[in-house]
């Protein structure tokens, strides 16, 4: 039997002692400052992403980069003190563990520039830069004279004990969390065993011994001390490792981890070896791949924090996993030091374990894989710039119908080879004739195949959100229903033209895609055209109008609602469900658009049985797709130009991401043929939150509604005052409603439709925005469009 120290001069009694009372609070100190420098960052970068990112501005490359060189400087300089100055053995292979966690967090930290939209690449350069740095670390020769050991790990059976635990820390995430796609799934499992690997090499058997590990073991030093020391270097891996979001739940989970490890070293062979790395490979291996697979770091976002979304569950996950090392932790601390399990009762309990977690997939959790997909647009798409402009609702009936008919057409025919490839392939797919494209199944593979072949313009990826392990719930209002004409329908006339012109909608129909519309609501339940063809929901095949979200309620109340909340109470409704849980992507937004142009019963082909004289003729769209949803600026701008041909009026909202200049970005709110609207307050003044022009090629806003402070209908019978340029959006979307019913013959006449409102607007004071270069953003229309919509003068202009 080879001993655990090769032949040489003793051991030193300070590598076992404890240090002196100073290196210990000095080495305490430091790792409180760690902590705090490490967690700190984290959260702000966080944070200053999701400003960011809501505020429609785009994130700089050198964000994490600068984050992750600030925490090196601040965590490695004091740790270089610890790892050199003191005398004491422990206190310097501190300084040491945290010095290399500082380096490893930076080299890691890079990788967050590569965008979060291509995530499988991330974690295949995680996987490889990760198992890099293992191998450099375990080459680098030790700073000081360490207890020679011989190489090896003992006490073999501590490992399936440390995979057991590493099962425990798993069960949360089965549970609660949902996988990405297989590829996604593979490298996020490669990702984490590359990290376990760099962490067994960070706290191998040389750092142990230093914290009494070996013969005779030191349980309180080696689980205390040791263990505190080991989650610290924890928290420097976890805080590098992960896109940004998927980082903080491991921040909570795998520090105490440290703990266990601390305990799972106290046991040794016969020849005094402690059990070395491959228990903290398969345990921090474990720890990791829970939050690095079960969540979609581009999910952990603010935009779902409103409900008890991805972030909510998240955050339920990390306690519930925090719980869970912590118990383990006390658990191993207590049992292990006094007795090892036999190897055949840990192996039985790894199975047991496996097994059980396996039926927690299985059962209450998410099975399955829920990856993102591929968008494929094609170079070809219809061509419509001959369909004759005929207004009037008959000749806007014939526009629709042929718009309808050259859209299918094209779609037939220039997808018809990649169908077939794609059917002989087995990849599943969608396509899509409104924008000429397909949405497929794949993964990066599939998109460089895809991006190769002639047909093909470009490949977006069109995201999908994970399931949740409960619903969302349903938002419901807390205020008060109105008594009468709201203050923004006063506000632009719209009471006017109901009393003394007797115009309130009749005859014209608005869609609105959005997260839906509660049919039930008292103002708008007699509002709903009806038939097979007025309702879609692509995201949960509901067969009757409903909503969640309460978004798509409120802002179908404010076009047509009655009781004194909508523009035109005359008006009919259709819908669609774009927006599921507050986000949608391209395909979805495209399932509702064509559902519009051509509505068609449940379970139709929107090729072959959409029925174009059923179009709504009025588009009401609160909803913006930025590029985390997958979308280009251009990715819609053949189903807004269809639109236009076939003489459907589509009223966008501008965004909120004001006071910003050029902030009017998301499409479709920049495209020509949209008609854009902004927010004003009760004072008339453009809203800080309002996004503003200016616009390449098109001059937009192209006007305000008010959008502060608006009442309006909510799911479930209630109210709610909510602002945002999506409530301003309805009104102006039912202003037109009213126009159309007043002269049916400019129904289809999209221009002077547009002459008329922007004719008729009465101006708003543009507030600047504060500081800058440019804080008129060019000038005023580039703030508030032609001023704020005037129902009254529109609709006597419109001639009545």
């Amino acid at each position: 039997m080879q001993p655990v120290y090769p032949p040489g001069p003793p051991v030193p009694p300070s590598t076992v002692a404890p240090p002196g009372p100073l290196p210990v609070v000095a080495a305490v100190l430091v790792g409180f400052w760690t902590v705090a420098a490490v967690l700190f960052p984290q959260l702000v970068g966080w944070l200053a992403e999701q400003v960011l990112l809501a505020s429609g501005l785009h994130q700089p490359v050198w964000l994490w980069p600068v984050v992750s060189l600030v925490t090196v400087v601040a965590v490695g300089v004091p740790a270089l003190l610890l790892a050199l100055l003191p005398r004491s053995g422990a206190v310097r292979a501190t300084g040491r563990a945290w010095l290399a966690g500082a380096v490893a967090l930076g080299v890691l930290g890079l990788l967050r520039m590569i965008p979060a939209v291509h995530h499988e690449a991330y974690l295949a350069a995680l996987a490889l830069v990760a198992a890099l740095t293992a191998m450099v670390a375990a080459r680098l020769p030790r700073a000081d004279t360490a207890p020679a050991t011989d190489g090896r790990d003992g006490t073999a059976g501590v490992t399936p004990l440390a995979v057991a635990a590493g099962l425990v820390l798993l069960l949360p995430w089965l549970w609660l969390g949902a996988l990405g796609g297989l590829l996604e799934t593979v490298l996020a499992a490669l990702a984490a065993t590359a990290v376990g690997v760099l962490a067994g090499v960070l706290l191998d058997v040389g750092f142990w011994v230093r914290f009494g590990a070996g013969r005779p073991t030191r349980p309180a030093l080696l689980v205390l001390g040791g263990g505190s020391v080991a989650g610290v270097t924890l928290l420097l891996l976890a805080a590098g490792t992960g896109h940004s979001g998927a980082q903080l739940a491991m921040l909570l989970t795998l520090p105490p981890v440290g703990f266990v490890l601390g305990a799972l070293q106290a046991p040794t062979d016969a020849g005094g070896r402690p059990a070395g790395r491959a228990p903290v490979r398969w345990l921090v291996a474990l720890g990791v791949f829970g939050p690095l697979a079960f969540t979609d770091p581009e999910e952990v976002t603010l935009l779902l924090s409103t409900t008890r979304d991805v972030p909510f569950w998240v955050m339920v996950t990390a306690g519930a996993g925090l719980a869970v090392a912590l118990l383990l932790a006390v658990g191993y601390g207590v049992l292990l030091p006094r007795r090892v399990p036999g190897r055949r009762f840990a192996t039985a309990t790894m199975a047991v374990l496996l097994v059980a977690g396996t039926l927690v997939y299985a059962g209450p959790g998410q099975p399955g894989l829920h990856g993102e997909r591929l968008l494929v647009v094609l170079r070809q798409q219809a061509d419509l710039r001959d369909v004759p402009a005929t207004p009037g609702a008959a000749g806007r009936d014939a526009r629709v119908r042929e718009v309808y008919r050259r859209l299918v057409d094209t779609a037939d025919r220039t997808q018809a080879d990649l169908r077939r490839e794609l059917d002989r392939l087995r990849l599943a797919h969608t396509p899509y004739y409104l924008v000429n494209a397909i949405e497929v199944d794949g993964g990066p593979a599939v998109r460089a195949w895809l991006s190769r072949r002639p047909e093909v313009d470009r490949v977006l990826v069109s995201q999908r959100l994970r399931p949740l392990p409960a619903p969302a719930g349903t938002s419901r209002g807390d205020a008060a229903p109105p008594t009468g004409p709201e203050w923004n329908i006063r506000m632009i006339g719209a009471d006017r033209v109901w009393s003394e012109l007797d115009v309130d909608g009749s005859g014209i129909t608005v869609g609105s895609s959005d997260s839906g519309v509660d049919a039930g609501h008292p103002t708008l339940a007699a509002g709903f055209r009806g038939g097979d063809d007025s309702w879609y929901d692509p995201w949960e095949g509901s067969r009757s109008p409903r909503d969640k979200g309460g978004h798509g309620t409120h802002t179908m109340g404010s076009a047509v609602g009655r009781d004194g909340i909508g523009v035109a109470p005359g008006a009919n409704w259709t819908g669609c469900v774009n927006l599921d849980r507050n986000l949608g992507n391209p395909a979805r937004y495209l399932d509702c658009l064509q559902f519009m142009l051509a509505p068609f019963p449940p379970g139709g082909d929107p090729f072959t049985a959409g029925r174009p004289e059923r179009a709504p003729h009025v588009l009401t769209n609160s909803w913006g797709c930025p590029t985390i949803e997958g979308c280009d600026p251009q990715v819609l701008r053949p189903a807004t130009a269809a639109f236009d041909a076939a003489g459907v009026f589509v009223v966008a909202a501008a965004g909120n991401t004001g006071p910003y200049c050029a902030s009017i970005d998301d499409p479709p709110a920049p495209y020509a043929d949209v008609f854009t609207v902004g927010a004003v307050d009760r004072s008339r003044r453009v809203t800080e939150f309002s996004s503003r022009g200016p616009v390449p090629g098109v001059a937009k806003p192209d006007l305000v509604a008010p959008g502060a402070a608006v009442r309006s209908a909510m799911p479930g019978g209630g109210y709610s005052v909510l602002d945002g340029t999506s409530m301003a959006t309805p009104q102006v979307a039912g202003v037109v409603a009213l126009m159309w019913s007043a002269n049916p013959a400019l129904v289809g006449d999209l221009d002077g439709t547009r002459r008329i409102l922007r004719e008729t607007a009465t101006p708003v004071e543009a507030s600047p925005q504060p500081g800058g270069e440019n804080p008129t953003c060019g000038g005023a229309p580039n703030v508030a469009g032609a001023g704020l919509v005037d129902a009254y003068a529109a609709v006597r202009a419109a001639g009545v």
